[in-house]
């Protein structure tokens, strides 16, 4: 039974040992700049991607300030409203969930994270299109063969990684760093 535990261990531990984390500190740059612009930070992904994305949300609105007299980042998880996905899921797709939030609320300059284990979810592949539209900065925190985000993005931030629970482990390990980042900054 320990052989589970210990080969999961092993698996994170040697992806992050042998990750260069350039994409990470773009990443990181990007939130910063985003934040002093006063602009707009918007996550998605489905499943567990989804509830990273609102953790995530979380720690950029206020814990990355808390400390601080400033305010935190403007974010939102695009995955957050059930009543909005439902309606839009029903109304014009599901592949449409996050995309048509996009073209609402999104302004050039603004950046989407996307976070997704396999990267061909068509409903992130689709926010991808529309924020590159739109004049968004664009990242993807994907594992496995990185998929459609992986060229998508302007940025992918790929773990070559066949294990969902660990490609969704690393988006909150990267989130993390990022809001360590952005903590000890001043805006």
């Amino acid at each position: 039974m320990n052989s589970i535990f210990e080969k999961y261990a092993d698996n994170l531990c040697a992806i992050i040992a042998n990750q260069t984390w350039n994409e990470v500190e773009n990443l990181a740059e990007a939130m910063l700049t985003v934040w002093q612009e006063n602009k707009q930070l918007f996550l998605c992904g489905n499943g567990g991607s989804a509830g990273n994305a609102i953790h995530l949300a979380n720690d950029y609105l206020y814990g990355v300030a808390s400390n601080t007299q400033v305010s935190g980042m403007k974010v939102e998880a695009l995955s957050a409203n059930p009543a909005v996905i439902s309606c839009l899921a029903n109304d014009v797709g599901y592949s449409e969930i996050f995309s048509e939030q996009l073209l609402v609320k999104a302004n050039t300059g603004d950046l989407l994270l996307v976070l997704s284990g396999s990267g061909n979810s068509p409903n992130v592949v689709r926010a991808l299109e529309v924020a590159n539209e739109i004049g968004m900065k664009t990242f993807a925190i994907v594992g496995y063969s990185g998929g459609r985000c992986v060229d998508l993005a302007q940025t992918s931030i790929h773990f070559r990684i066949d294990d969902m629970q660990i490609s969704e482990d690393l988006q909150l390990i990267v989130g993390h760093m990022c809001m360590q980042y952005l903590a000890q900054r001043e805006v």
